[in-house]
């Protein structure tokens, strides 16, 4: 069985705040995140959504991760990333193959893609977390 699209905006929104905050919050994933030092921009072309990530710092309360749904942000992206709200659900689940949907044009990079081929290791545990959250929460949206 394929899975269903998001079924709002809202619904994309709250998925994926929710990945941000496992990620950032995990003990080992998101120290990591923030040492790698790499802000990030993503665009979700169906919704015409942006994502700005970056690391947190000293004045942001201990967060690891710092994210904001908008294309103006007060920090630039060294890694920029565009694809469809179901690619992303795909590759949150460990479904897409990073390297596969860049050649395939799935998504669209610009930036440094060596730091974003870098968090792939990193990030890897969020799949099992992410499809647990879905099975739980979102079964609709299993790939």
């Amino acid at each position: 069985m394929a899975a269903e699209s998001f079924r709002s905006a809202d619904e994309f929104v709250a998925v994926i705040d929710r990945v941000f905050t496992m990620m950032s919050e995990d003990p080992d994933m998101g120290p990591r995140l923030r040492d790698a030092d790499t802000a990030q921009r993503f665009e979700f072309t169906d919704l015409e959504m942006v994502l700005n990530v970056r690391p947190g710092g000293p004045a942001d309360d201990g967060e690891n991760l710092v994210w904001e749904w908008s294309a103006d942000v007060s920090w630039t992206a060294r890694v920029r990333m565009s694809m469809s709200s179901e690619t992303a659900n795909r590759y949150f689940q460990g479904k897409e193959n990073v390297a596969m949907a860049v050649a395939r044009r799935r998504i669209k990079t610009g930036g440094d893609l060596r730091a974003a081929l870098e968090l792939i290791p990193i990030t890897k545990p969020i799949h099992k977390r992410y499809r647990a959250f879905l099975d739980a929460e979102h079964p609709h949206l299993l790939a």
